[in-house]
């Protein structure tokens, strides 16, 4: 195969490597290549079984028969989605076309613990591979999504006081060295807006945020289909973002970081002087679904700290959708109504129209399903020599 053709199918897989089927009109204006160059192109992909098409009304079309849509054939393998989140694991088996074949999911000290984590992730790959009757030449790439920024191109965590146990460690090589599979990492926030704009709640707007808000609090932006990752890759860290002049110390070195009022350890001190020490996000999840007074209130509390915090953000991006996710997402509509309220009350004029504020669609698989986005374009370089 010469140099030429091979980056056309790698510059097709990459455009195509999407839970959401696009037109070939889609892959000409996002890889740049001729329309000819295109068709032939995905001709011959579709030949070689990488690619299916099927006709969509959803397409673009200029009139007549809607306009055909590809996507990545589901029998040509399986991705591995990874989340790493700063309490916990999960890890995802899936088809190419996002459909999941076996997942885990264990409570460990990931932020303080990296190789145990990394050596967990990693049996866990291969015993769900080995339990779904899998062949090692099946997998076609992992994805992880880590709960901190990640710098592009590098692929390294860039934020040495967050994560200090993982300053040296490169979670792509360890994994490759383990499983033998290429990797790609990227920040957990950003991976869960792009699986809540392909087939959550996100689907069909034009500009979401997606907010998530669990052990950490993080943000992804989504505009037209696309991730908006930033120059270097830090972009969404909402989390960081001020709101108490003399607040709290954050493990970002900051004070009064939003984290530090709506994040994990600040929401379950408040539980604990109430309820024990014991108390844990799950207890939150419970007793707010039990109509718990005092956790009514604290969750009142929080949803109108992140509704302050995002006046600003939707006054500069003009976003029409918040997908909140994490653990706190799923605490139902008492904190979402005071992000609402908190909203309506506080957004310019000027801005017009309030965004919609919906709970997230895919739960505590977001972030996975996401990092399953990921590992299609870890696995590029294996799909483009398929056939």
């Amino acid at each position: 195969m010469d140099n030429r053709r091979r980056r056309n199918r790698a510059a097709i897989v990459t455009a195509v490597s999407s839970a959401r089927p696009v037109t070939r009109r889609d892959v000409a204006a996002r890889t740049r290549l001729s329309v000819s160059a295109v068709a032939s192109t995905v001709a011959e992909l579709i030949a070689d079984g990488v690619l299916v098409e099927r006709d969509d009304a959803g397409g673009t079309s200029t009139g007549g028969r809607p306009a055909a849509r590809l996507s990545l054939a589901s029998g040509l393998g399986v991705l591995v989605g990874v989340h790493l989140g700063h309490g916990s694991t999960r890890v995802v088996l899936a088809r190419p076309d996002g459909a999941v074949l076996a997942e885990r999911s264990q409570d460990l000290d990931v932020d303080h613990r990296p190789a145990e984590t990394l050596e967990y992730v990693g049996s866990s790959v291969l015993e769900l591979a080995d339990g779904e009757g899998l062949e090692h030449r099946e997998l076609l790439g992992i994805g992880v999504a880590a709960s901190a920024p990640v710098l592009l191109p590098s692929q390294t965590l860039g934020s040495p006081a967050m994560l200090s146990d993982w300053n040296e460690i490169d979670i792509a090589e360890r994994l490759d060295r383990r499983t033998g599979l290429p990797v790609r990492v990227g920040n957990d926030a950003n991976l869960g807006a792009l699986a809540e704009a392909d087939a959550g709640a996100g689907t069909g707007a034009e500009a979401m945020l997606y907010l998530l808000l669990s052990e950490g609090v993080g943000a992804g932006l989504v505009v037209g289909g696309e991730l908006y990752a930033g120059a270097s890759g830090r972009a969404g860290e909402l989390g960081h973002l001020p709101v108490e002049r003399d607040g709290r110390i954050c493990r970002c070195g900051g004070r009064g970081c939003l984290e530090t009022v709506v994040g994990a350890r600040a929401m379950l001190d408040a539980l604990g002087q109430a309820y024990g020490s014991s108390v844990d996000l799950d207890d939150l999840v419970t007793l707010a679904e039990r109509g718990n007074t005092g956790v009514r209130r604290l969750l009142a509390d929080a949803g109108r700290s992140v509704g302050f915090a995002l006046t600003t953000v939707c006054t500069v991006l003009d976003v029409d959708r918040i997908v909140v996710g994490g653990k706190l997402g799923q605490t139902g509509d008492v904190l979402l109504d005071a992000v609402r309220q908190t909203l309506r009350a506080t957004l310019p004029p000027v801005t017009n129209q309030e965004p919609t504020v919906v709970a997230a669609a895919l739960g505590e698989r977001a972030e996975s399903l996401g990092a399953v986005h990921l590992a299609r374009v870890a696995a590029t370089e294996k799909l483009v020599a398929a056939g």
